[in-house]
């Protein structure tokens, strides 16, 4: 009979093994795409990717990113996965075109994120203790402020990268100024802000400049974001949601008024409203869309 000890042994020996194999696997499968990544970019490789550059490439980044997040939200794994992969593929080809530049390569870029990620991670790769997810975030800042050498909190706010979505910029300005105090107490009070905003936004209407206006609905924009960072709103997600749901509603409004045998554009506005409220009454006894909370959770 086996002593407990040498199952146990044998067990976790198994575990390595496969852990092993597996990582295998997957270095395989990433060392095929490097292969394929400079072959496409090869004197006989492709047109297409031979003439791409970082900056040609910057859309794509975007538009990937937000299918890997269209994927998330669709809740599919399969889709998820090759939006992942369409997303590595990207980072490989910029790794590649820098390498061909003699700036860096792919194994510069790993080693540089391996770093980091043990650098900001003392309490699992070092003597560092943290005990919460709020303490981990709090030695995250703390080294990356460090590392950045941020100082003060307009250093801090001027490396918010100024491409990020308006919304999430706002909401990581927002929360960065909030760190000294400077924030509303309560989502409430921040509304107060909204209504205040609204009202600015109507006495621009009366007037002639489209400066101003832009100016005052950007305000109200950001009050917005104020409320929604306060209620553990995401503001981005919560009007992708917003969209998602007017596109779905609109898609059967249309689809009703062709059941009828109708066109939207030979209906009045009065008749198109019907229809729009007859939608919103078959979803009442649906569950709503929800917005996501920041941490990820839907509200309840």
């Amino acid at each position: 009979m086996e002593s407990p000890g040498r199952t146990e042994s044998l067990s976790n020996g198994l575990v390595a093994l496969s852990d092993k194999l597996r990582y295998q696997s997957e270095s395989d499968g990433f060392i095929t795409l490097l292969y394929i990544a400079a072959r496409l970019r090869g004197d006989d490789g492709c047109p297409w990717d031979r003439e791409q550059t970082h900056e040609s490439l910057k859309p794509c980044v975007l538009e990937e990113s937000y299918e890997v997040i269209d994927a998330i939200d669709t809740g599919c794994p399969v889709k998820l996965r090759e939006e992942l992969g369409d997303l590595l593929m990207l980072v490989v080809m910029h790794a590649q075109i820098a390498a061909e530049a003699g700036r860096f390569n792919i194994g510069d870029a790993l080693h540089s994120i391996n770093a980091k990620l043990m650098r900001r991670h003392p309490h699992v790769f070092g003597d560092g203790v943290a005990n919460t997810p709020d303490e981990v975030l709090a030695r995250w800042e703390s080294i990356k402020n460090e590392d950045t050498g941020c100082a003060t909190i307009a250093d801090k706010i001027d490396h918010i990268p100024a491409a990020l979505p308006a919304l999430s910029r706002a909401a990581k300005v927002q929360k960065t100024a909030a760190t000294v105090g400077f924030d509303w107490e309560s989502p409430t009070d921040a509304v107060h802000k909204v209504v205040e905003e609204v009202r600015e936004v109507s006495e621009a209407l009366g007037q002639s400049s489209s400066e101003k206006l832009s100016e005052e609905l950007g305000d109200l924009l950001f009050a917005v974001v104020n409320v929604a960072r306060l209620s553990r709103i995401d503001a981005e997600d919560a009007l992708r949601q917003a969209t998602r749901k007017f596109a779905r509603r609109f898609a059967e409004v249309e689809q009703r008024a062709t059941a009828e045998g109708s066109l939207l554009s030979c209906m009045g506005l009065s008749e198109m409203d019907k229809l729009w409220e007859s939608v919103k009454e078959k979803e009442s006894d649906s569950v709503p869309d929800q917005p996501w909370q920041v941490d990820g959770s839907p509200r309840g």
